[in-house]
């Protein structure tokens, strides 16, 4: 319900529940995001003449990455005492009760990339760098997801606002209008994802490798930071906390990116793929090669 001061969020998490299955929004949307990752790494692959063969790894070392990263990030950097405590700890491996945090899950990400191009990379003439670029660009428009599934949940909003578009979220409670920070961050994610994959299309030849995610980094987690100010306390710990845990978390994330965009004009590695050069040596017949031995 919407009226002139505010809008009233009282909408079910659940799209339905078929005896012991349930599917959420959340869920939903947070597994929305791999399929259009996928999507893009077909583009950029043909683009740069890749094998698409090489994706399944990819794709399924990205998927763990998240999820694991997401969940241990949750539990070791928000509610540590919680979940390692003897009665607790085997709550760490049930993430469908709840608690996933978005920079556990970029951890992981990267992690899972690093190793997708240790693995494969070497012989194809890309490195990690490369595949960070190319993952951040699907990863923005992943965050926009899981930020409408946050919304889904009536979960991590703001404070009390007097704004026109304030959200009273009764499901949790609340009476009174709160800043919709879901919105605010999906939004955030939304618009750079857009840059970033336009800035590819347009510009690659332009750009050195490190650009994207030095880029992703700075507004991504520079505006994370930002809109902390205006959320609610998401643990009981951050309620006396200047800067809380998201903000805390995101500083090495920002000086980060720096550092790429730095590093990338510094180096000025193409961010293309380029095919290694080829030459027209070819090595002699082994018989060839044992005849000169017994001349010398």
């Amino acid at each position: 319900m919407i009226d002139l001061l505010s809008v009233t969020w009282n909408v079910d998490p659940i799209i339905f529940k078929l005896g012991p299955l349930t599917l959420r929004w959340y869920s939903l949307l947070f597994v929305a995001g791999f399929p259009l990752g996928y999507w893009f790494f077909i583009k950029f692959y043909k683009r740069e003449g890749l094998d698409t063969k090489l994706l399944e790894p990819l794709l399924y070392a990205l998927l763990i990455g998240t999820i694991v990263g997401a969940r241990l990030g949750h539990c070791l950097f928000y509610e540590p005492s919680y979940y390692l405590s003897k009665a607790h700890w085997v709550e760490i491996f049930k993430p469908w009760k709840g608690g996933l945090a978005s920079h556990g899950g970029a951890i992981g990400v990267m992690l899972g990339g690093w190793w997708y191009a240790h693995r494969y990379g070497r012989t194809r003439n890309f490195d990690t760098i490369w595949v960070f670029d190319r993952i951040v660009i699907a990863v923005a428009f992943a965050g926009c997801f899981i930020r409408l599934g946050n919304l889904f949940n009536s979960e991590i909003y703001g404070k009390v606002t007097d704004l026109p578009w304030g959200f009273i979220f009764e499901r949790r409670g609340e009476t009174l209008p709160k800043h919709p920070t879901q919105i605010y961050e999906a939004l955030t994610y939304l618009l750079l994802g857009i840059f970033l994959a336009r800035d590819y299309q347009k510009n690659l030849d332009k750009r050195y490798r490190g650009w994207f995610i030095g880029i992703f980094f700075i507004v991504c987690f520079g505006m994370r930071s930002l809109i902390e100010f205006i959320k609610e306390p998401q643990v009981a710990f951050e309620e006396n906390m200047t800067f809380d845990m998201g903000q805390l978390l995101s500083v090495p994330f920002i000086l980060a990116g720096i550092a790429f965009v730095v590093m990338a004009y510094v180096r000025k590695v193409p961010a293309r793929r380029v095919e290694p050069e080829k030459t027209n040596y070819r090595p002699l017949p082994k018989e060839q090669r044992e005849a000169q031995k017994k001349t010398k």
